[in-house]
């Protein structure tokens, strides 16, 4: 049977078959010998050992459309990246982290700010003028409140999407709106394990529909570029790209350089001051890193 690989804790790895259930299998030998570790999110084809107590060995790793090394998983059609627009106010420069990343990984991003229920309509024109003309799609949801939520799972539907933010924005309450089993399921899976009650210590993919997932990670309160040069930085911008063609010096790096196409832009309102600044900082730091 073919299912796809959920969860992995300790060896073990928990596939969801749909229509079935959750199993609990190892991997086969083959894989240690042949240096392939099993990722959440593989597809995979199991042989079943025990129906009753839902166990299975991995037999074989489907081909991967796609790898993420932090988190590790395969798979993943796009990212859902969750902050809150207010408590806590948002931290626009690892937002900024963020999106870097995943430009990095030709991963398709939509930013979900939480909380709108409490948060002014200026708060939210700003943010949706800053990132939506970056070209990225801009949600505004409550998750208490329960509003927005039809537009994430419209979003979501079909595809195998990784969930992230930092802790305190409401990622798990998003979560346990889209799916109320899910504590349940993660439950089952932790009493099987003797482990205690469930925390986002791993990636884990929650299925929210057929062949629609969610895939809840770790929250983060750091995210290093340090992989990336301050040459290559500019290009992770790209509401950038339209007005370097206007800057005077070729390899314009928009720092302090005169005639600056980009420069001018900010100063006109055209791009994001925000983001701009982030920019300048974040240059500075993979300077920095560089020097040492």
């Amino acid at each position: 049977m073919q299912g796809k690989i959920i969860k992995g804790i300790a060896g073990f790895y928990y596939v969801h078959v749909e229509g079935r259930g959750i199993y609990e299998c190892k991997a086969r030998g083959i894989f240690r010998k042949d240096r392939i570790k099993p990722l959440v999110g593989d597809n995979v084809q199991v042989d079943l050992l025990d129906e009753e107590q839902m166990l299975g060995n991995i037999r074989e790793i489907l081909p991967r459309q796609s790898v993420l090394l932090r988190p590790a998983v395969a798979n993943v059609d796009q990212a859902l990246i969750i902050f809150a627009i207010v408590k806590p106010d948002p931290n626009f420069n690892l937002l900024d982290r963020f999106l870097i990343r995943m430009e990095r990984q030709n991963l398709p991003v939509i930013i979900c700010f939480n909380k709108q229920d409490i948060a002014t309509p200026e708060e939210k024109a700003a943010l949706r003028e800053a990132y939506e003309r970056c070209g990225y799609r801009v949600m505004f949801i409550s998750a208490l409140a329960k509003e927005g939520l039809e537009e994430v799972r419209q979003a979501l539907n079909g595809r195998t999407t990784t969930v992230a933010g930092p802790s305190g924005v409401g990622k798990s309450s998003l979560i346990n709106r889209l799916a109320p089993m899910a504590n349940m399921e993660t439950g089952a899976i932790s009493a099987k394990i003797e482990r205690g009650r469930h925390t986002t210590r791993h990636s884990e993919i929650i299925a929210l529909g057929e062949k629609t997932y969610i895939v809840d990670t770790p929250g983060f309160t750091s995210l290093a570029i340090a992989e990336i040069t301050k040459e290559e930085l500019s290009s992770y911008y790209p509401e950038f790209a339209q007005y370097e063609p206007y800057c005077r010096f070729s390899g314009c790096a928009h720092i302090s350089e005169p005639s600056c196409g980009v420069k001018d832009a900010v100063e006109a309102g055209r791009i994001s001051r925000v983001r701009y600044d982030n920019y300048r900082m974040l240059y500075q730091e993979l300077k920095e890193t560089r020097r040492f």
